[in-house]
């Protein structure tokens, strides 16, 4: 669905009402499509994504991706819609909405250790790996899709943003700082100016790799 096929007026004769109602309800053509794709998402999320979380953040990590690529292939025109047309500084409220799951899901990697980057790092890592292999399948005919591309690209990902040590292995002191950075939203013995300045020494610490 490319944007200049849809204007507010086309939309409001198709829907049986009067041009300033759309207007009203929605402002601009961008106000429009952005109502249309936060409505597609939520529906899909809805339908696809009422499991509760596994015991195995990486696992949910990686579901996360086939859910996120299923999305894509299933709605080639809603997909762009959401993640094709980056706004900066005023992104896709439903690319908001996608992206605080992603970073829920990096979150409990964090936290059980499992993390080799940062938290920031490895959502964006993982959400432009994610984004860039549906708009390659999506550019690609049908019938010439390879369907090993997106297991391959998401391997890929995981291998760059997790390790496969369990915590119990002994994450080193990166790792450590990157789990209790994650964790320190739930520390109450610290004041906020403390909590400030720990969250910063950790994400120097993590981000060293050391």
């Amino acid at each position: 669905m490319a944007h200049d096929a849809v204007t507010n007026r086309a939309v409001a004769a198709a829907a049986g009402v009067q041009a300033p109602t759309i207007y009203r309800l929605f402002g601009d053509e961008e106000g429009l499509l952005d109502a249309v794709a936060a409505h597609g998402f939520a529906t899909y999320r809805g339908d696809k994504q009422a499991r509760p979380p596994g015991d195995d953040p990486v696992e949910d990590l990686r579901a996360g991706w086939d859910l996120h690529v299923g999305f894509g292939l299933a709605n080639p025109a809603l997909h762009p819609l959401v993640y094709g047309d980056p706004r900066p500084g005023a992104p896709s409220p439903a690319a908001v909405a996608g992206h605080h799951v992603l970073e829920a899901h990096v979150r409990r990697v964090a936290v059980a250790g499992r993390l080799r980057v940062g938290e920031r790092m490895a959502a964006d890592l993982f959400h432009a790996a994610a984004c860039g292999t549906v708009l390659t399948l999506l550019g690609t005919p049908e019938d010439r899709r390879d369907p090993a591309l997106s297991p391959a690209a998401r391997e890929a990902a995981l291998a760059a943003i997790t390790t496969s040590a369990p915590p119990a292995a002994g994450p080193g002191a990166a790792g450590a700082a990157i789990a209790l950075r994650a964790a320190l939203a739930d520390v109450t013995a610290l004041t906020p100016a403390e909590r400030g300045l720990l969250a910063e020494w950790l994400e120097r610490l993590g981000a060293s790799g050391s």
